[in-house]
């Protein structure tokens, strides 16, 4: 069984309050006892600000690890140099694209936060924005169809043209 560290620290911040009230009641008549408690209140103060510390950077490396699935591409082939290529995004909505060539690849434009502007919640964020089709051998690079098909459904908001457009958002990026 696993504690969660914000609940772990305000559990020992409530007790380290409840024994320095204890400290500050006994202060009027019992000295030893006063003392006691605001030993045991500092303590529990002490155990409680490590166990805030721990959560914090649990959820720091949580934010800076953090991954998403883009899109997953089945393929299914055709003919020599012919694939069907199967694309499900990560909004679940499927689109199937031919591709000439031998291999596929996709275009992305990715937007990196500085990593403590992740720990605020922002994360990195991509716009998957073309699939086409490549060919191991230049010749055929060169002479051979050529397809290439758009990933993008319509204008949506846009972060990359943001920051292009804002400098003030410069010195949030990676």
């Amino acid at each position: 069984m696993t504690v969660d560290p914000r609940f772990a620290a305000a559990l020992l911040a409530l007790a380290g309050v409840l024994f320095l009230v204890l400290g500050v009641r006994a202060a009027r008549g019992r000295p030893f006892l006063a003392f006691v408690g605001w030993l045991a209140a500092l303590g529990l103060f002490a155990v409680a600000a490590l166990c805030g510390a721990l959560a914090l950077s649990i959820h720091g490396y949580r934010a800076l690890t953090r991954e998403e699935v883009a899109a997953v591409v089945e393929i299914q082939p055709i003919v020599h140099q012919r694939f069907l290529a199967h694309v499900t995004l990560a909004d679940g909505t499927t689109r199937s694209f031919e591709i000439a060539g031998d291999e596929l690849y996709v275009d992305a434009r990715v937007l990196k936060w500085h990593p403590w502007v992740n720990l605020l919640g922002l994360h990195t964020h991509y716009a998957l924005d073309r699939i086409g089709g490549r060919y191991l051998d230049i010749e055929d690079e060169r002479n051979e169809k050529r397809t290439i098909h758009s990933l993008v459904d319509g204008q949506r908001l846009d972060a990359f043209t943001l920051r292009r457009e804002h400098e003030l958002l410069a010195p949030l990026v990676d």
